[in-house]
């Protein structure tokens, strides 16, 4: 006859591993980037925004001058105004090129090589990609006014005309960005099931119809990011436009960021030039949660 077995002894609940201090030390390193390089920087502006403020002495407390004088100065809107012109353009061009570039990887290829080559511009400073820029579409010397003299078309001053200044500048940070906003878009596309297609083919929809039907309304979560990041880079656009026009012709492509370099590194006010900088923080920070409502960013039709 079997003796029953005895029940092991069981002793007190092993407690789980505590984490939280290995986690504090991971994150220690960010938290320290992000308190003294974007916390107390942001901090310091929006105090010195109320000041006037030159370097040589210290800030003064003007109370609200700074941005009295802000809603009166004329080149102010006019920098805001071309700002804005500036990223419709940018905006536009480059979410359709990277949105059908993305497509086209989806479907067609997804060779590893490919994503390279598409990426390679990214990897192109800003100020060298101005400066060849600047050298290619020259008015008299320039490559690009040469070919279009070939083809029996007239010169045009892609940077110095007030007319094309500012497409051509959003269309040289088109090429650099684009590559870098496909893949984004592409890498959104990989969470759509396959098995959705395979059933649109089944019932005979063609890749139009699957694109409006299947492909936009889930990519719709991925597309709102990255318009959301898109439109803040383009925002803070200036390299291309220091480097290429120094904000002429007159006015014509003096955008936001350009006018407050100038403020604070050529007339030395930088109250004036933070009050500028916290509006444009303002601003950004009103166009983001409109984007983000409006577009659902936070969820997704997969679920």
């Amino acid at each position: 006859m079997a003796t029953p077995t005895r029940p092991a002894p069981t002793g007190p609940a092993r407690r789980p591993r505590d984490d939280t201090r290995l986690a504090l030390l991971f994150i220690l390193p960010a938290l320290i980037g992000f308190l003294v390089f974007l916390l107390w920087p942001t901090l310091r502006g929006i105090y010195l925004s109320f000041t006037r403020f030159n370097l040589l002495t210290p800030a003064r407390w003007t109370g609200l001058d700074n941005y009295v004088r802000m809603a009166q100065d004329p080149v102010f809107w006019n920098a805001l105004a071309v700002t804005v012109y500036y990223v419709v353009v940018n905006i536009a061009v480059q979410t359709v090129l990277a949105l059908v570039i993305a497509v086209m990887m989806q479907r067609l290829t997804r060779r590893t090589w490919l994503r390279g080559v598409v990426l390679t511009p990214y990897l192109v400073s800003n100020v060298v990609a101005a400066l060849v820029f600047l050298w290619i579409l020259d008015y008299q010397l320039g490559i690009g006014n040469k070919l279009l003299e070939l083809a029996g078309l007239d010169r045009v001053g892609f940077l110095v005309d007030s007319a094309w200044v500012i497409p051509t500048i959003a269309l040289i940070n088109v090429w650099r960005h684009v590559g870098y906003t496909a893949l984004l878009i592409f890498a959104g596309l990989q969470t759509i099931p396959e098995t959705l297609y395979e059933a649109g083919r089944m019932d005979g929809a063609s890749e139009p119809r699957m694109f409006r039907t299947i492909t936009l309304p889930l990519l719709r979560p991925v597309m709102a990011v990255v318009l959301i990041i898109s439109v803040v880079g383009s925002f803070q656009v200036f390299d291309t436009v220091a480097i290429a026009t120094r904000g002429g012709p007159v006015d014509s492509s003096r955008v936001l960021q350009y006018y407050i370099y100038e403020v604070a590194f050529n007339r030395f006010q930088f109250g004036y030039a933070s009050a500028m900088s916290v509006a444009l923080l303002v601003v950004l920070m009103i166009i983001t949660f409109v984007q983000y409502r409006l577009t659902r960013a936070g969820t997704s039709d997969l679920a």
